[in-house]
């Protein structure tokens, strides 16, 4: 049977939506609360849904960035915002983002150790996994080795890894991940590898090797990343052709898996075991390994353009309009793999044609106000977050409107419904003035505001509020808590396993388990957080001596 055209089939989605609806219209007499209320309302179980089909549709074959489905995807997303009524930013609904695809030629990385019991090669994909360059086709380096525990230098916290180290010109070995006695956004922070790549050129190192510690070995199959370190890698680049958050200083880097860092250690005279030992007690202390490593790869690269999509709702105060609320999501996925199961097109459902759905519906709520907020509103679907949050952070750098003027952002990024949750999580409430906002929007829709759940996950790295936290702009993202209000369900449970097992995989898929009910409670709550910001008279602010307010609140007067 022939497919149907795509250009065809898109108008007619988009018509799905542009019916006249029977919007309650509360009078202006009525404090914002009631507004915000009111406006809520248009949030539907039935349109979320419709979304999420054609965005995850096998048609769309994962969204990868720099793909066709993605500009089918992206087309979907600024037909809808023209059609809910939001203004295109320099007459276009699309900002160009330059890019560079990397590709890692599979059958080049090399990794061998040299030491006292001889030399071994280690396996590519079985023991250890490598990504492209991204300014360099042929790169190797050969150096000591040192174990460096997590990587960490936070003065903030009295800790530093690298104290009594010295690895200049040294190629470093990495734990993932943070200690656990770090408050959960600083561990996130000093967990992520933008950090550690940054701090590790700071002390000399020319190369990085990360070993999975206990904790993220037996959430994150092996097998997954295999998978992924197949697809094509992108960063941004500048007018100069300079890759984004490039340091030439790294000339080579890789990641183990449990076997692989078995070998490593057993070669320094040492164990895997005894270095997860130090993990379990809280105890890890750096040392030298007495042992030499070359690592080498060959890299391959295209130029390619993607696209954020962005809509502006014009604020309605003569002063404050000039000042400007971010809600964003990310469109990309990771698109086909390996096959899993006899499937091979991740479709992202989750991860995040729901996230896609809440930035649509959030910007229809808005609109359907009797009068926009005071501030203006920009609603921004991005690329290649899967990439290392390209979009965001290229946004970010480039955002269209004056850095300064943007006082907030509100992210949404896979928010799980597998079961009627009756708490959620604003990631980041606690570090500024968005806190008690989220708090209130959530008892309005019915959640309890609870901590983060899981801080192993270090999600507040992970998506693309982060990329506007470091530009020192207030940012939160919301997503579902663990309290299931049907006994049966075990949210903690269901939300781990469908992390270990679904996630970044063919299997988030439109057959998955969708409470649709809870979803639209997130989304709703998503509204009248970017309402409040944008309507009330002081601009968000960071807490008094908070820790991001005071690495990053300068850079946005930038």
């Amino acid at each position: 049977m022939k497919k149907p055209d795509l250009t065809i089939l898109l108008v007619l989605i988009v018509s799905l939506f542009s019916c006249p609806r029977d919007i309650a219209r509360a009078s202006s007499s009525q404090g914002p609360e009631s507004l915000a209320t009111t406006a809520a309302a248009v949030i539907k179980e039935s349109t979320l849904s419709a979304h999420i089909q054609f965005l995850a549709s096998d048609l769309l074959e994962g969204r990868a960035t720099g793909t066709r489905g993605y500009d089918v995807a992206a087309l979907y997303v600024a037909a809808q915002f023209e059609q809910i009524g939001l203004l295109p930013v320099d007459n276009s609904y699309f900002q160009k983002v330059p890019l560079r695809k990397a590709d890692l030629v599979q059958e080049s990385p090399a990794f061998t150790i040299t030491g006292p019991k001889g030399v071994v090669q280690l396996k590519y994909a079985e023991q250890f996994l490598m990504g492209p360059d991204y300014a360099r086709e042929e790169t190797s380096v050969s150096a000591d080795a040192v174990f460096a525990g997590f990587g960490v230098t936070a003065p903030d916290l009295s800790y530093d890894d690298y104290e009594g180290l010295d690895v200049k010109g040294k190629i470093i070995v990495l734990l993932t991940g943070a200690p656990a006695s770090f408050p959960i956004s600083e561990r996130a922070h000093y967990s992520s590898s933008y950090t550690k790549e940054i701090t590790a050129v700071n002390h000399g190192a020319v190369g990085i090797i990360t070993v999975r510690n206990p904790q993220d070995e037996d959430r994150s199959p092996w097998e997954r990343n295999v998978r992924q370190s197949k697809l094509s890698g992108y960063r941004w680049i500048d007018s100069q052709g300079t890759p984004s958050n490039f340091h030439s200083e790294i000339r080579g880097g890789a990641a183990l898996s449990r076997a692989g860092a078995e070998v490593l250690f057993l070669q320094s005279g040492t164990s895997l075991e005894k270095i997860y030992e130090q993990w379990r007690n809280a105890k890890v202390k750096g040392f030298p390994l007495n042992v030499k490593v070359n690592l080498s790869k060959t890299s391959r690269f295209e130029a390619r353009t993607g696209s954020n999509i962005v809509g502006m709702l014009k604020g309605s105060d003569p002063e404050l309009k000039q000042e400007y609320v971010v809600h964003t999501a990310h469109l990309d996925h990771v698109g086909i793999t390996d096959p899993v199961n006899g499937d091979a097109i991740n479709n992202g459902a989750y991860d995040n044609a729901t996230g896609i759905a809440c930035l649509i519906e959030t910007a229809r709520a808005f609109k359907s106000l009797p009068q926009p907020p005071r501030r203006s509103v920009l609603f921004v679907a991005v690329t290649a977050e899967e990439k290392g949050l390209q979009g965001s952070d290229y946004f970010a750098g480039n955002p269209l409107v004056p850095l300064q003027s943007i006082v907030a952002n509100v992210n949404t990024d896979m928010f799980l419904m597998l079961y009627p949750f009756t708490d959620a999580v604003a990631l980041g409430a606690d570090h500024s003035s968005l806190g008690p906002i989220a708090e209130k929007a959530f008892e309005y829709v019915g959640l309890k505001m609870v901590p983060d759940p899981a801080p192993e996950e270090v999600r507040f790295v992970r998506s693309d509020q982060y990329s506007f936290i470091k530009k020192g702009i207030p940012a939160i993202k919301l997503m579902a808590g663990f309290t299931s209000a049907d006994a049966s369900i075990n949210g903690e449970e269901a939300t781990r396993n469908w992390l270990k097992t679904i996630y970044h995989s063919p299997q988030d898929d439109l057959t998955q388990a969708m409470h649709w009910e809870s979803g639209a409670k997130i989304v709703r709550a998503n509204f009248l957080i970017g309402f409040e910001a944008a309507n009330r008279q002081e601009r968000p602010s960071w807490n008094r001596d908070d820790f991001f307010g005071k690495m990053f609140g300068g850079n946005a007067s930038r």
